[in-house]
């Protein structure tokens, strides 16, 4: 009797064994190295119709005509995944929620997927249009030269597709469907349900982000939040980022004569605005670019513990330095990683009078400073804020919000206007957090290496109301070239990156949580 108990036993824990393991292998599967390679390679190539057709659409969110056919095509792809969608209404673009539950799922992972592109000067792109894509390869003298888009079915690695929005961020969005039909194909889904966030304003800087996600908090609810967006260290290797600095922005202008004036009349006697601006501008800073006004760095300290972090990075400031082709550098930090740890003050352009073949001999009537401030954990931006205006008033400065009136420019001696605004504030994520572990052991998974770990990005991306309002921790998984030209003309994504790019969102998408 013991003994038929016993093997009526082991036959019941065999099938068991065996129900357990079919459920793991839909639920959850991660592939070994050779299929996951040929999965990535089969649905590489599968993608680049996909991937043509989104970079065919424009995405330049002041025109709300395209951005409706953005919303549109990526509620259709998403629906033919499975996905459901809805749109959550801000005053201008909405942003779109697409989710998937999975069976037996307890945790819920919110990725973040950027759309719209930055504005294009067609005269500046070497392509019919930067709305259809161009395939390109690198000719011996470092030119590159178009060829037919059919030959991207026997891609090399180095190729390029040429478009906007190749690299920020659509290419990445292509990347993660890829993924998606990849998974789906060996008929196995993640063990956490997915739940996609769509940003169609994130050139603009997001700005109706913020409030849609305190309106929105139940519907956004998730354990972690995972970034596809922005370009892998300068090694190309695998790379997670932790954190990126927060942006706000300043418009300061200042006057001199109500309408410009000959130089020959009034030079020497009317002041000019341009000259003013330059010496308002410099002295905010020293000979070395660090910035002198008292407290801008307050309560940031980097220890020894966050020296280890960030010198583990493997940059070569010699090669930095030559791609930028910079005799020196800024002195607010040793090196390269420790420098993006502090706020920065940056003039991002400026503007009087007239230049080039439109020069004439007057004095400007104003000139402007466009400033963008990045932001970091420790530095309140308000308090920034209202250093750097209280800086301008002890200059001398009678500062208005607005254009000052006769009575206005009459009573000061210097006039100055002064707007600005917090665009989202910085978040950084602990290395162990439980998203960071799950994420460097998806890309070691995929790369069988350790990825590059980077504790705080310089750029900034809208996650912090994320951050701050779901109360959720945030890790970037950057996919692209480092060289892409994102935000210029003949931005491009290197076919190699896209296919690592879909390699490693398969991985994340088959590691269990």
């Amino acid at each position: 009797m013991l003994r038929y108990r016993f093997k009526l036993l082991k036959k019941i824990s065999f099938v068991v064994a065996w129900f357990l393991f079919g459920i793991l292998a839909l639920h959850g599967q991660q592939f070994n190295k050779q299929d996951l390679q040929e999965l990535t390679e089969e649905y590489t190539v599968k993608s680049f119709p996909l991937l043509h057709d989104l970079l065919s659409i424009p995405n330049d969110a002041f025109y709300p005509e395209y951005i409706e056919k953005n919303v549109q095509w990526c509620e259709q792809a998403f629906k033919q995944r499975n996905f459901t969608t809805k749109r959550l209404k801000t005053d201008n673009a909405p942003l779109l929620l697409v989710e998937r539950e999975h069976k037996n799922a307890t945790k819920t992972v919110l990725v973040y997927l950027q759309i719209d592109g930055q504005p294009v000067d067609t005269t500046q792109w070497y392509q019919k249009s930067p709305y259809i894509p161009a395939l390109k390869r690198k000719k011996a003298n470092g030119s590159w030269e178009e060829i037919d888009w059919t030959s991207i079915n026997n891609y090399e690695e180095d190729w390029r597709v040429f478009a906007r929005s190749a690299s920020d961020a659509k290419g990445p969005v292509a990347m993660f469907l890829a993924a998606l039909d990849a998974v789906a194909s060996k008929k196995t889904t993640p063990n956490y349900n997915l739940k996609v966030i769509l940003d169609f304003e994130e050139e603009l800087g997001s700005p109706n982000l913020p409030k849609a996600v305190i309106e929105n908090r139940a519907t956004l609810a998730a354990d972690m939040l995972v970034i596809f967006d922005g370009p892998r260290h300068i090694t190309n290797k695998p790379t997670l980022t932790f954190g990126a600095r927060g942006i706000a922005t300043i418009t300061l202008t200042t006057y001199g004569p109500v309408v410009p004036q000959h130089s020959g009349h009034f030079g020497n006697y009317a002041p000019n605005p341009a000259l003013r601006l330059a010496q308002l501008l410099a002295s905010m800073k020293d000979e070395e670019g660090r910035v002198v006004i008292p407290g801008f760095y307050d309560n940031i300290s980097i220890d020894a513990a966050t020296q280890e972090i960030l010198k583990a990075v493997p940059d070569n400031e010699d090669q930095i330095q030559e791609r930028l082709q910079l005799g020196s550098i800024d002195k607010v930090g040793e090196y390269y990683q420790e420098a993006i740890q502090y706020p920065s003050l940056n003039i991002r352009g400026m503007q009087s009078g007239w230049i080039d073949e439109k020069v004439r001999t007057i004095i400007p009537a104003w000139a402007r400073a466009e400033i963008d401030v990045r932001l970091v954990l420790e530095s309140n931006p308000e308090r920034l804020l209202g250093l750097i205006k209280k800086h301008i008033e002890k200059q001398g400065y009678w500062i208005t919000a607005n254009v000052p009136s006769k009575e206005e420019r009459m009573a000061h001696k210097k006039t100055a206007t002064f707007s600005s605004q917090i665009s989202y504030q910085s978040f950084r994520t602990s290395f162990n957090s439980e998203v960071g572990v799950w994420l460097q052991k998806a890309l070691k998974n995929a790369f069988s290496e350790d990825p590059i770990l980077i504790r705080m990005s310089g750029g900034s991306i809208p996650i912090a109301p994320f951050v701050n309002t779901l109360g959720i921790p945030a890790v970037t998984v950057p996919t692209v070239n480092r060289d892409n030209n994102q935000h210029s003309p003949n931005e491009n994504i290197r076919l190699g990156n896209y296919r690592d790019g879909i390699k490693t969102m398969i991985s994340i998408l088959t590691t269990p949580l």
